[in-house]
């Protein structure tokens, strides 16, 4: 199997849709209930939802940027603010935090070979 797309919810489509693409990402459909994204790497996409009661959601999203200082340079830059600064954690990742404007949280990310290969990784079984 491999993970087609996350579908996070969104409280205002047209604010939700304009933060994602001012973040970089190609919208691919747009509906007023529904939006889908492209990842400018990669093959990978992630939709938006419109939930028009109150919602909690605890989902995280993580998209992995190599260059992740650079990037929230970049986005702070265009006027994004964070929740933390790139941070290197002891999980060996280095992370940045914010939350787009329905409240999702988004990791911004850099973990190299350790995202599959962790020192700690449990050994495959036949």
């Amino acid at each position: 199997m491999n993970l087609n797309q996350v579908t996070l919810p969104v409280s205002d489509m047209p604010t939700a849709t304009a933060f994602y693409r001012k973040m970089g990402f190609l919208q691919i459909v747009d509906s007023p209930h529904y939006a889908r994204f492209e990842c400018p790497v990669g093959g990978s996409t992630f939709s938006l939802s419109l939930v028009e009661e109150a919602f909690n959601n605890g989902s995280v999203i993580y998209f992995e940027e190599e260059k992740v200082d650079e990037l929230v340079s970049r986005l702070e830059a265009k006027g994004f603010s964070f929740e933390a600064a790139p941070t290197d954690k002891r999980y060996l990742w280095r992370e940045a935090v914010l939350r787009d404007p329905s409240g999702n949280k988004i990791i911004l990310y850099w973990a190299g070979d350790n995202r599959l290969n962790p020192p700690w990784r449990v050994a495959l079984s036949e």
